[in-house]
């Protein structure tokens, strides 16, 4: 749940952190001792994180890798995020509350999550060795971006009328398809063009 880093609030332990977590109404991510609780997110926040994890899960079905939406975190060294949607491949000894090995991670960026997707989490995501893909998606405007651990972690964008490719998992999705049902400014002008 990308929506954000909103509240600091104190130091505790890696096993303090999972065992709130547990218990808490509100989700936190954890970042080298420090809990941040996460705000809410909107309409369309939620539209695209559940149309990425519907296309998922339904060409994954039957598959080794499996999709998991933003209820599930990553751990990466001493920080735990809520990734909005992540795919895992193959985990050895998998825990029951985090994903130390996914392959690809998505998020759906807002105001004021999008200087956490794009510096501490880009860093962090992409010091796993078993990424492939991270994946920033905007709400308030039409842009995927998909960084490639195959190009060297270099960005591609991608606009209405084009298709990505999720290429660690061999799945292709219309930046249409991703936008399904978005209600903002850019996406409402665009259909109304076609």
């Amino acid at each position: 749940m990308s929506a954000n880093l909103q509240i600091k609030t104190f130091w505790m332990s890696e096993d303090e952190y999972l065992e709130g977590e547990l218990i808490s109404e509100t989700k936190h991510e954890y970042i080298d001792g420090e809990v941040f609780a996460m705000a809410g997110a909107s309409r369309n926040h939620e539209r695209i994180a559940g149309n990425i994890y519907r296309h998922l899960g339904n060409h994954l079905q039957g598959k080794p890798c499996e999709p998991f939406s933003s209820d599930l975190k990553v751990k990466v060294g001493s920080k735990f995020f809520y990734p909005d949607a992540m795919v895992v491949c193959d985990e050895p000894n998998p825990h029951s509350y985090y994903s130390q090995s996914p392959t690809l991670i998505v998020e759906v960026l807002s105001k004021s999550s999008r200087r956490m997707d794009e510096t501490t989490k880009r860093l962090a995501y992409q010091s796993i060795p078993s990424l492939q893909e991270y994946v920033l998606i905007e709400q308030d405007f039409v842009d995927v971006e998909v960084c490639r651990l195959s190009q060297g972690w270099v960005s591609e964008h991608y606009f209405w009328g084009d298709s990505v490719c999720f290429e660690s998992v061999g799945l292709t999705l219309t930046v249409a398809e991703i936008y399904d049902r978005v209600d903002n400014e850019e996406v409402l002008g665009l259909l109304q063009q076609e």
